[in-house]
Order: C-alpha cells, then structure tokens, then sequence
C-alpha cells in the first residue's frame, strides 16, 4: 500500500489572521501536531504534499508561503490551488495516481470548507482517507465557534464513504500511516 501525507492550507496568514480574519483555532497544537505527523510520514517512508491556497495573502509573500513553524522537508510536493477543492484544476490527483497513492492522511484548514472538501472528493476519486482528530482547524463563525465546527466534522467524517472508500478519523498518536479501512468493508 502507497501513502501520502496531504497537508493543506497551512499557510501563515491563514493560520495566524490578520487585520480583517482571526486565526485558527488552537494553532500551536495543530503545529506541532502537523510536525508530527510529518516525521510518522517520513518514517512510513510515505509521500508528502502541501496545498496552498492562492487566495491567501493574494498568492504572494510570507503570509502565503506554508507556516515557518511547519518543518516542510526538501522532498516534499507543493500544489497551488484556486478553489476551495485541492483537487479541481491542479495536478494533485494526477501526482498521487503516478505515485500510485492507496491512502491519503489529511492534515490542514480550514475545516469546514477545504478539509471537508478534500476528503470527501478523495474518497470519490478512489483513495481511503485518515482525517487527522487533531490536525486540522478553522475560525469562530457567526454560528459556531471553531471548536464545535472541528467536533461535528470530526464525527460525520468518521465512517464516511462512498461505496469503495472510506474516511476514518484518527488522533495524532495514533498509527495514522496503519490504515484500519478494512474495518468498515
């Protein structure tokens, strides 16, 4: 079984606000939580890729490059994207069918908009997904606050499918890159 890692829109702006948008929530945690994982990554001698977002920072500078405290490694692939889907009209899902990708560990922001979107098109698109429990955030709305957006994706995500593919939602610590999709055929 071929591994990825996906972290997306981990981006400094995004992560940190600005003068018009707050933070994520709970940044420091996701952090080290995305270093983490990456280190797992590299143990399971697994892919690695960052999405960012061209509408942070309008594309440009600091603020849109992945978060400093993020230790990307060298190898590691970078894709652009316009949308709010990693995968429409970028050449992720080209990358990880060459790489022959069975199973994607996904890590990022915000959670309600591109970490949902991600998982639930790459289930369709033919790869199980690990949507990392505490490896991914957002911001207060005017309805929710981040931490209950974060809980209820955490639950509905966990089981998704799609007939073939499945999501499942793991913490941190736990064997991300030991995939238990098996568990749900």
């Amino acid at each position: 079984m071929k591994q990825a890692l996906l972290v997306i829109d981990a981006q400094r702006e995004l992560m940190d606000g600005n003068e018009k948008e707050q933070g994520v929530y709970s940044k420091e945690g996701l952090l080290q939580n995305i270093n983490k994982v990456i280190e797992k990554a590299k143990q399971a001698e697994a892919s690695i890729a960052f999405v960012r977002d061209l509408d942070v920072s309008e594309g440009k500078g600091a603020g849109f490059e992945v978060h400093p405290a993020i230790h990307v490694p060298k190898e590691a692939r970078v894709f652009d994207k316009k949308a709010t889907n990693a995968f429409y009209d970028t050449s992720l899902l080209s990358y990880l069918e060459e790489e022959k990708i069975d199973h994607l560990v996904l890590m990022g922001c915000k959670t309600e908009h591109c970490i949902d979107t991600a998982v639930r098109f790459a289930t369709v698109s033919g790869f199980d997904v690990t949507l990392v429990e505490d490896g991914h955030s957002t911001s207060d709305t005017e309805v929710l606050k981040a931490e209950q957006i974060i809980s209820h994706h955490n639950k509905i995500l966990h089981g998704h499918y799609n007939v073939d593919h499945f999501s499942v939602v793991r913490k941190t610590d736990e064997d991300l890159f030991n995939p238990i999709h098996n568990q749900y055929r």
